[in-house]
């Protein structure tokens, strides 16, 4: 016998159902993006941006009170003796550009630590210099590397890393659902070494982005990409199909727009700044930073957030394995009184959610 009408409604009914609970991922990246995107960077502003005048006179006092007042908390402004002085702040990106006035007015900018900071100093101490009477000269005291004239090589390296990372999660926990906790995390080191040793040569041999210090690059990606697949791995047991999306907010939609990559906190609003001092990509582009370009300077603190987050990630997947070990006791009690067509019907439902769970994860991929 054909099914009737009303078996193939209620068929289509409960397809279209399907459908749009499906929908809700995508539809739920699109908000999150949209607000922490355009949040984060559709009108940059500086606030408190550290910048120095350089001279100990009157003239040099009086123009660093004019700049501070009349920047209404714009820029964080301060006189420093000499230039020797303003260099080395500039080095240990203590400021972000140095005014030297005169006959020949010269600023200091350090375009590896922020080129999108260097260019807000500029603009300011370019319209100095032309209520002055002469024209300016720009000095990069910290130039990036040839390979990455923008300064912003680094943070796309972010973006390339992450995604490498979080895809991976996406497929050991929808692949590799049967595999034992333990070997899902080793699945997740290896895969962390690949996707480092991937990035580190896209960044060096491949695009130049960094001249030297490429074996400390792929120390502090490996760390950085074992930290989130090890995340990764250990909330698959508990959040399933909702895992990569919320990968996404935590290392996309949070991690990218408070990296420092493309604006520093200083120019960007205060949440995204507040989260710049300990998320883990800010730790990753910092320390890159402060490897390649800054001889060290405060690498420490950076490696330290990145240390954090990977052992959040160890942390996670031991609760993890704690929670498949209880579980698995109370199923195998259970599963005594429950034999025969019962675990039959079991064993096609766990398949069923096995689909349902890769089909969400590789929409939100």
């Amino acid at each position: 016998m054909s099914a009737g009408p009303n078996n193939a409604s209620g068929s289509s009914a409960a397809a279209l159902r399907h459908v749009l609970s499906h929908l809700v991922t995508p539809l739920l990246m699109c908000v999150g993006m949209g607000f922490a995107y355009l949040g984060a960077f559709h009108a940059p502003a500086p606030h408190d941006l550290p910048v120095d005048v350089v001279g100990s006179g009157p003239t040099a006092r009086v123009l660093a009170q004019t700049l501070q007042e009349k920047g209404d908390g714009a820029l964080g402004v301060r006189t420093v003796a000499d230039r020797a002085t303003a260099v080395d702040h500039l080095r240990t990106q203590a400021s972000y550009g140095a005014y030297l006035p005169g006959k020949s007015p010269e600023l200091l900018v350090a375009t590896a630590s922020s080129d999108t900071s260097a260019v807000v100093v500029e603009k300011v101490f370019t319209e100095v210099a032309a209520g002055q009477g002469a024209p300016l000269t720009v000095t990069d005291v910290a130039p990036s590397a040839d390979g990455d004239p923008t300064g912003q090589g680094i943070f796309f390296l972010l973006v390339v890393v992450s995604i490498g990372s979080y895809a991976s999660v996406a497929v050991i926990g929808g692949a590799g659902a049967a595999l034992a906790l333990r070997m899902r995390a080793a699945l997740a080191v290896g895969a962390s070494l690949v996707v480092s040793v991937i990035g580190a040569a896209l960044a060096g041999p491949v695009f130049g982005l960094v001249e030297h210090g490429l074996g400390g690059l792929w120390a502090m990606a490996w760390l950085y990409s074992a930290g989130i697949l090890l995340i990764g791995v250990g909330l698959h047991t508990f959040l399933r199909r909702w895992t990569t999306l919320t990968l996404m907010v935590l290392f996309v939609m949070l991690n990218f727009t408070s990296s420092g990559g493309v604006f520093r906190p200083e120019v960007q609003p205060g949440f995204f700044g507040a989260l710049h001092s300990f998320w883990n990509g800010a730790g990753f582009v910092e320390g890159v930073r402060s490897h390649v370009y800054f001889g060290g300077h405060a690498l420490g603190g950076h490696l330290l957030v990145l240390t954090l987050w990977f052992v959040a990630g160890l942390a996670l997947v031991g609760v993890a394995g704690w929670a498949e070990a209880r579980w698995r006791r109370r199923a195998a009690a259970d599963g005594a009184a429950g034999a025969g067509v019962g675990a039959a019907g079991a064993v096609a439902g766990a398949g069923a959610v096995a689909v349902e769970e890769e089909m969400e994860e590789t929409v939100a991929v």
